[in-house]
């Protein structure tokens, strides 16, 4: 039983309660508090700390290489993969003015994409390099956000590669130092956060909605908003969120690691980075489509392995390279790779599936999902 404070304060009726404490639920709730400082705001989270991919990604700012957004721009068309891309590159303007560097571990280090020769891209590069780099140059106001680098891989690191292009626009970031970041700033604002509370179903009328958890509290607002992304199918089956794991590695360190910055391979498949003198590598789900379609976060030793080979393969070093710490992370994939926005009930909205890009676009996307709630409250 409750007592009264409890019913009057953690579990009074809310105008927003939010399912999931992740990136997106966090930024929804600012976003809300930004456009109305009057709304009650409840965001539930059913772990100690989220769990799903905010904490548990590979610490990339997500800007895009340069296969990724030509692979984008033939499957969505040009202006869709552009839109994208500026939610991305605005995402990433909007963290640093919320931020500064030092307290979520932001490094401005650039990138590098290697490609293969066998790759569409190989034959005419600098052609592709120079395409994109006059499609972007209206939102990066830069010349070149992209360049040929291949002469340097050998002295950034790299070796067996065919090609390597560099992005000056991609970082590295700390996601835990961010959420914990974000947090501390939502809570600041007013908005309750409840740990420990997973949500077993939900009901909703024209009036309010009524979320049940699992351990037999129930709680009412005037709107709700799920955020849960990769474990969106077990609240609102019919969005049908492809989950998608992200399994990751991070090596033992190395008394001397001349590679330096963030990296992808195969369209963005494959993404690594060093942790000072470590590297973390994840990715190569692409091998086991079905498979990694799951919301398991064990992992398997089969990419784990794959992941490891494909670093003795390509890094330029004559030390020993061993695991010494690995996970998984849970992302959600829509079939069209743009994220959803959508009012599924009266009142219940859904804010999922950033298709692995949530650094970058959960903090644009949480703007758009504000001006639809505050219509509705």
């Amino acid at each position: 039983m409750l007592s009264f404070w409890e019913k009057d304060s953690y579990y009074a009726h809310t105008d927003v309660i939010i399912i999931g404490a992740g990136l997106m639920g966090l930024w929804s709730a600012l976003e809300l508090k930004r456009h109305s400082p009057s709304l009650s705001v409840t965001i539930l989270e059913r772990n100690p700390t989220p769990l799903g991919a905010s904490t548990r990604n590979a610490g990339f700012a997500c800007f895009g290489s340069l296969t990724e957004l030509l692979s984008d721009e033939a499957r969505m068309g040009t202006q869709a993969m552009l839109e994208i891309l500026e939610a991305r590159y605005k995402g990433i303007q909007k963290i640093k003015s919320y931020f500064s560097e030092a307290t979520i571990q932001y490094d401005p280090c650039g990138g590098y994409e290697a490609i293969p020769g066998s790759h569409a891209t190989a034959a005419n590069l600098d052609d592709h390099i120079h395409y994109l780099n006059q499609l972007l140059s209206p939102i990066t106001q830069l010349d070149q956000t992209f360049t040929n680098q291949t002469a340097q891989m050998q002295q950034i690191g790299l070796k067996n590669f065919d090609h390597l292009v560099g992005n000056v626009l991609e970082a590295g970031i700390h996601s835990g130092k961010l959420v914990n970041a974000l947090s501390k700033l939502v809570i600041e604002n007013g908005v309750t956060i409840l740990y420990g509370l997973e949500v077993k179903e939900w009901q909703s009328n024209n009036n309010d909605v009524e979320v049940r958890t699992q351990n037999g509290l129930t709680l009412k607002a005037h709107q709700l908003i799920s955020c849960v992304n990769g474990f969106t199918q077990q609240l609102m089956p019919s969005l049908n969120i492809v989950p998608a794991r992200g399994q990751i590695i991070v090596t033992k360190a190395f008394e001397h690691l001349p590679m330096k910055g963030t990296f992808h391979y195969d369209e963005g498949f494959y993404y690594w980075r060093n942790l000072g003198n470590r590297i973390l590598i994840g990715g190569a789900r692409n091998l086991y489509f079905e498979g990694e379609e799951t919301t398991d976060l064990s992992g398997t030793e089969t990419i784990r392995a794959h992941l490891l080979q494909f670093l003795r393969e390509h890094t330029v070093t004559n030390e020993p390279i061993e695991i010494d710490q690995y996970w998984s992370g849970i992302m959600g994939f829509t079939p069209t790779k743009e994220p959803l926005i959508e009012q599924v009930a009266p009142n219940t909205f859904a804010v999922v599936a950033c298709n692995g890009m949530g650094v970058a676009l959960t903090p644009v996307i949480a703007e758009k999902l504000a001006i639809m709630v505050t219509a509705n409250v």
